[in-house]
């Protein structure tokens, strides 16, 4: 038992590091690269996450001194915000900081109507994008009429 003590330690000081920094960085350099934005969204959770992870321990550093398993704690929560198999920092956005923060953008816009509005407020940022895109290019009308005709094929079915 002696021995396990000084490598779960040694382990700790590299994959804390590794897990919650080195990868994440390099995933979100990847990210910026890539043409969709969906990657995006989880690597900016994850940094805002970590971030507060990051001043609640700067801020409670005294108490959680008195917990010895509070590293470790972490690490495995940094496993599930990071690793792609659970996605946890696009999890907690989609399911917590979503259903409260409402980001509109140009949902605010008073061109657009209340219907609008609704619209485009259920769809996900790179939907939100495209329906402002089409609006710029052919009008508030022609969405309008998009609109309609999808709530009238919604009825058929």
């Amino acid at each position: 038992m002696g021995v396990f003590v000084p490598i779960a330690r040694i382990m700790d000081s590299l994959a804390g590091p590794a897990v919650m920094l080195l990868y994440p960085l390099y995933a979100s350099m990847r990210a910026i690269e890539s043409p969709t934005s969906l990657d995006d969204q989880q690597w900016l959770t994850y940094w805002v996450l970590y971030s507060l992870i990051t001043l609640f321990e700067l801020s409670c550093w005294k108490v959680l001194a008195w917990f010895p398993i509070w590293p470790y704690m972490k690490l495995v929560f940094g496993l599930w915000l990071v690793l792609p198999i659970f996605n946890g920092a696009a999890y907690i956005y989609m399911n917590l900081v979503r259903k409260y923060v409402k980001i509109g953008g140009r949902v605010n816009n008073p061109a657009y109507s209340e219907t609008q509005k609704k619209v485009i407020q259920m769809m996900s940022l790179d939907a939100r994008k495209s329906v402002e895109l089409f609006i710029d290019k052919y009008g508030t009308e022609a969405f309008e009429r998009v609109v309609k005709a999808a709530e009238k094929e919604a009825k058929k079915h």
